[in-house]
C-alpha cells in the first residue's frame, strides 16, 4: 500500500514509510489508532535521528529522555523539537486514555509529514527537497463543519500544487484494497521489529566512526533545516491552544470562539478566539471569570511578533468594550485591558529573538517595556500581577529605613542601594559585585526582605549551585532577626524543599540551579513552569564557568561541557518574567553578557583596607621535581581588557578561561612519591594541634585519598600522634559530605579538610589559614573563589592573614590577571 505522505523516506527506513501509510489509512475509520501509528512514527525517526550522529543507546530508551537528550546536543531544537513532543504526547492520550478525533489525527500526520521532510532535508544531503503539498486522507464517515473545510482546503492546495493527472492520481482511493492492504502492511510492520533494530545498529556503529568535525556538521544542518518547517494557520493556531491549555487556560480556536457564542463565565479561564473589539478582532481574548485580562495576537509562524504584532494587541486593548457584568479592573490610560501577547507559535528561541516565543507588555506603567517568554502565563499569575502597585512599592522603598537586625554595614546598605534605584529605573537584569567574605548572603537578605516588605516582588527565588550552599543560605534565612526580634522566617514564609508542585503561598524558594534545569527542562510529569511563579530571582555566585573545571565528583547534576552549563542555566533565567539579580566576586565576560555591567562594587583590596577581609603574605612555594622541571606551563595570556581611566585590568569584561596546562599536570601529581614530599612539606609549617584550620585542594577523589594517608602518616611521624578526625576528605563521593562540612565549620576536628571542588565556592568557615593547591585550575574565576575561602577574619583564633602553600605554580600562572595579590604598603 503506497503512503500519500512519507513514500519519500523509503530511502532512510522502510518501516518509516509503513507506520505512515497506517496512520493514513486508519485515519478515516480509527483516528485512535492512526494517533498510536504516529507516535511509534515519531519514536523512529528520533531513534534514526540519534543513530545518524552516534546518539542511539538502548531500543527500550523512553521517548521523552531520547528527545532531552537530542535536544540538549543540539540536534532538534525549536519547532521541530516541539513537533516530536506533540507527536509524543497525543499518542500517549492515544494509548492510555483511548482518546483521539479526526481533528487531532489530521495535525498529527501533518506534525510527522513536516517532521519526515525535516529529517529528509538533515539526512539525504538533498538540502532543498520538495515534496510538494500536503495530501489529505480519505474524508471521516462522520465529520465536523470545520474538519470539512480544512480537508476542502487540503484538497485546492494539491490540485494547484500538481498536475491535474498527478493530483487525481493523489486522491484517488479504493477503499477495499487500501483496508486488504493496511491489514497485510500492519503484520508486515510487526515483523520487521528485529530488522529495524538491526539497521539501528549499523547507522549508529557507521557514526560513531565519523569524526566530531563531521557529526557536527551534520547537526549543523539539522539545525538549518529546522528553519525549514513551516505550519500552515490551523496548525499553527492548534499548537497555540495546546500552549494555552498546558498553562491553565481553557482554549480551541475552532470551538471556543465568539461567533460560537462562547461569553465569559464565572468560575472558568477562558481564552475566547475571534474576539470583537472596536479596532478588530483579536485573535484571543483571555478571560478569568468575568474578568478581562488580557488579549492575544497570533500570527503565521514566519511573521515578526515583537514590534507589529504586539503593537496590534495594544490596539485591541484600546478598542476592549466591557459588556454586561463584564469587568477589567481599572483603565490603563487609553487600554481597557491591562495585557497583551503576541505569538507566532514557534517556540522560543534567543537567535530568533523577534520571530519566536510569547512576547508580553503590562500596559498598567507607560514604562514597562515588552518582553519575550517561552511559555504562557496562568490565570492565577495574572491575577497576582495585577495586585501588584510597582510605583507605590518603589516609594516606600526609598521611604524604608535598614534599622534590622542584620546589622548591615555601610557598604551593604550601599549595595541594597544601588539595586534599588536600579529597579527604580526600570532595569531587570542587575549584577553586584562584591568580594568573598563581604557578606553578599547577609546583603541578599536584607534586599530581600526590603523587596518583600514593600511589595515590590511577591515572590523571590533564590539559587546557588551547591546542596551545601543551599543548606548554609535556608539556615541565614532562619536565624536572621530583622525586626521585633522576629527572624526572617516568623515574617516571610521560606522553603528548600525540591517540590516539583508550585507553593503559591511561598515568599522565597531557596533552591539549586541543577534542581530548576531539572524542574524547568525535565519535568518528571511534563507538567509545565510557567513565567509567573516567581517575579524576582536572586542568583548568588552567580559566575557560573568554573563549575565545568574539575573531576565531576559532586553528586549533583553534571554538565557536558561549560557552554552546556550556560544554555541551560540561562534558560531557567528566562523561563519566568522576573528581575534576576546576580551577586558575584568574580563577574567576567559572561557574567556581564546576563547580567550586564555591575551597578555596584566592592572589591577585594577595598574590604581589606577597610578592615573587613584580611590579606595573604606571599605564598610558599612548595618544590618537586614535577613543579620544577616535569611540566611546561603558559601563564595567563596578556590580557587586552586594560582600563586607562584607572590603570587597571578590567576583569569584568575578561574571560573566564587561562591558558594553563591542566588536564595532564593534574594526572601527574596523582602520584604516592610527589604527594608524600609535598605533604612533609606542610608539615613543617602546619600543625595539627593548633585552632587553625587548613584547606587542600587536590586534582581528583582519588587524588583527595592519597593526599589523607600522607598527611595523616607525615603528621604521625613529626608530632608523635594525630588525632584520626584531624584530616578527612571532603568531596561528593565522601559518606555525608553536608554533615562534614557542618564538623570543619563548627567543631574542633577537621583541622584539615582535602577535597576537590565541594568547597570551592560559598562556605564559610573563617578559622582558615592555610590553603593548599595540589591541582591547577584554568578559570581565574574559580582560582579567586579559592582563595576567597580564607579571606574572612576569626577573631576567635587571632587570625591576622592566611598563607597560600603552592605546590603546583598555580599562584605564580595566575597572579598577573587577579585582584587578590597581597596589598603592599609603601612607607
Amino acid at each position: 500500500m503506497p503512503s500519500l505522505n512519507f513514500s519519500f523516506l523509503a530511502v532512510h527506513d522502510t518501516q518509516l514509510v509503513r507506520l505512515g501509510a497506517l496512520a493514513e489509512r486508519y485515519f478515516a475509520d480509527d483516528p485512535n489508532t492512526c494517533l498510536i501509528k504516529l507516535r511509534q512514527f515519531g519514536e523512529l525517526l528520533a531513534q534514526l535521528a540519534a543513530a545518524n550522529v552516534g546518539l542511539y543507546e538502548v531500543a527500550d530508551e523512553r521517548q521523552i529522555n531520547l528527545l532531552n537528550r537530542l535536544r540538549d546536543r543540539g540536534l532538534i531544537k525549536g519547532e521541530v523539537d516541539r513537533l516530536f513532543h506533540e507527536l509524543r504526547k497525543i499518542g500517549n492520550q492515544a494509548t492510555h486514555e483511548i482518546s483521539g478525533n479526526h481533528r487531532t489525527a489530521l495535525s498529527g500526520l501533518k506534525y510527522a509529514r513536516e517532521l519526515g521532510i525535516w529529517f529528509h532535508r538533515s539526512f539525504s544531503g538533498n538540502r532543498n527537497f520538495d515534496p510538494g503539498a500536503f495530501i489529505p486522507p480519505p474524508d471521516p464517515k462522520i465529520e465536523t463543519q470545520a474538519l470539512k473545510t480544512e480537508l476542502e482546503r487540503l484538497r485546492d492546495e494539491v490540485q494547484k500544487s500538481f498536475s491535474e493527472a498527478e493530483a487525481a492520481q493523489a486522491l484517488v482511493t479504493d477503499e477495499t484494497l487500501r483496508r486488504s492492504a493496511a491489514e497485510d502492511l500492519a503484520r508486515e510492520v510487526e515483523s520487521k521489529v528485529q530488522e529495524v533494530l538491526n539497521h539501528l545498529a549499523e547507522i549508529q556503529a557507521q557514526a560513531k566512526s565519523e569524526t566530531q568535525q563531521i557529526i557536527q556538521q551534520t547537526i549543523t544542518q539539522a539545525q538549518v533545516a529546522e528553519s525549514g518547517i513551516l505550519l500552515d494557520e490551523r496548525e499553527t493556531r492548534r499548537l497555540i491552544d495546546a500552549q494555552l491549555q498546558a498553562a491553565g487556560w481553557e482554549a480551541d480556536s475552532e470551538e471556543l470562539t465568539h461567533q460560537n457564542g462562547v461569553r465569559p463565565q464565572k468560575g472558568r479561564n477562558l481564552a475566547i478566539a475571534e474576539y470583537p473589539t472596536a479596532n478588530g478582532r483579536a485573535d484571543y481574548a483571555l478571560f478569568c471569570g468575568l474578568q478581562i485580562v488580557g488579549v492575544v495576537e497570533a500570527k503565521r509562524q514566519s511573521k515578526d511578533v515583537s514590534e507589529g504584532a504586539l503593537n496590534q494587541a495594544k490596539r485591541y486593548s484600546e478598542g476592549f468594550q466591557i459588556t454586561g457584568e463584564m469587568f477589567a479592573g481599572g483603565l490603563w490610560q487609553n487600554y481597557q485591558v491591562p495585557f497583551v501577547f503576541a505569538t507566532n507559535g514557534r517556540p522560543y528561541l534567543q537567535q530568533l529573538l523577534t520571530k519566536s516565543g510569547i512576547w508580553f507588555c503590562d500596559l498598567r506603567r507607560s514604562t514597562n517595556l515588552r518582553v519575550c517568554l517561552p511559555t504562557w502565563h496562568s490565570p492565577q499569575g495574572l491575577l497576582d500581577i495585577l495586585t501588584q502597585d510597582v510605583d507605590q512599592a518603589v516609594t516606600r522603598l526609598a521611604q524604608e529605613g535598614f534599622s534590622y537586625g542584620l546589622k548591615l554595614r555601610d557598604y551593604q546598605i550601599r549595595s541594597i542601594q544601588a539595586v534599588e534605584s536600579a529597579l527604580a529605573r526600570g532595569q531587570r537584569e542587575l549584577l553586584v559585585a562584591m568580594a568573598t567574605g563581604t557578606g553578599k548572603t547577609k546583603t541578599c537578605i536584607g534586599l530581600v526582605y526590603r523587596l518583600l516588605k514593600t511589595k515590590r516582588f511577591r515572590r523571590v527565588l533564590f539559587l546557588v549551585d551547591r546542596t551545601a550552599l543551599k543548606e548554609q543560605t535556608t539556615n541565614a534565612f532562619k536565624d536572621s532577626r530583622m525586626e521585633n526580634l522576629q527572624s526572617f522566617a516568623d515574617i516571610f514564609e521560606i522553603s528548600d524543599r525540591h517540590n516539583t508542585e508550585f507553593d503559591r503561598d511561598l515568599k522565597v524558594h531557596i533552591t539549586t540551579v541543577q534542581g530548576m534545569v531539572k524542574r524547568v527542562l525535565y519535568p518528571a510529569d511534563g507538567t509545565i513552569v510557567t513565567p509567573d511563579q516567581y517575579d524576582c530571582i536572586v542568583i548568588d555566585e552567580c559566575h557560573r564557568g568554573y563549575l565545568l573545571d574539575r573531576d565531576l565528583s559532586d553528586t549533583e547534576l553534571e554538565f557536558r561541557d561549560f557552554n552546556d552549563y550556560v544554555s541551560k542555566y540561562r534558560r531557567v533565567l528566562e523561563q519566568f518574567d522576573a528581575v534576576k539579580i546576580g551577586l558575584t566576586a568574580t563577574p567576567a565576560l559572561h557574567t556581564t553578557e546576563i547580567f550586564g555591567n555591575p551597578v555596584y562594587t566592592y572589591s577585594y583590596r577595598e574590604a581589606v583596607i577597610d578592615g573587613w577581609l584580611i590579606d595573604h603574605e606571599p605564598p610558599f612555594q612548595i618544590k618537586t621535581k614535577l613543579s620544577e622541571e616535569g611540566m611546561v606551563w603558559n601563564p595567563g595570556e596578556q590580557m587586552e581588557f586594560f582600563n586607562p581611566q584607572t590603570g587597571q585590568l578590567d576583569l569584568v569584561h575578561a574571560p573566564d578561561e587561562v591558558r594553563i596546562d591542566v588536564e595532564q599536570f593534574n594526572r601527574r601529581v596523582v602520584t604516592e612519591e610527589f604527594n608524600r614530599v609535598v605533604c612533609e612539606a606542610l608539615a613543617e609549617h602546619i600543625h595539627p594541634s593548633l585552632a587553625e584550620k587548613t584547606l587542600i585542594f587536590c586534582a581528583t577523589d582519588a587524588h583527595a585519598d592519597i593526599v589523607v594517608n600522607q598527611l595523616k602518616q607525615t603528621f604521625q611521624d613529626r608530632y608523635d600522634g594525630v588525632e584520626d578526625d584531624a584530616v578527612v576528605k571532603i568531596t561528593g563521593n565522601a559518606d555525608k559530605p553536608l554533615e562534614l562540612i557542618r564538623k570543619f565549620r563548627n567543631e574542633v576536628n577537621p583541622k584539615v579538610a582535602v577535597t576537590v571542588d565541594l568547597l570551592t565556592t560559598g562556605i564559610d568557615v573563617p578559622a582558615i589559614c592555610n590553603l593548599v593547591f595540589i591541582r591547577r585550575v584554568n578559570s581565574r574565576i574559580l582560582y579567586e573563589q579559592m582563595l576567597g575561602r580564607a579571606t574572612r577574619p576569626c577573631d576567635e583564633i587571632g587570625k591576622e592573614v592566611f598563607h597560600i602553600f603552592d605546590a603546583v605554580r598555580l599562584y605564580e600562572a595566575i597572579a598577573p590577571i587577579s585582584t587578590m595579590k597581597p596589598i603592599v604598603v609603601k612607607s
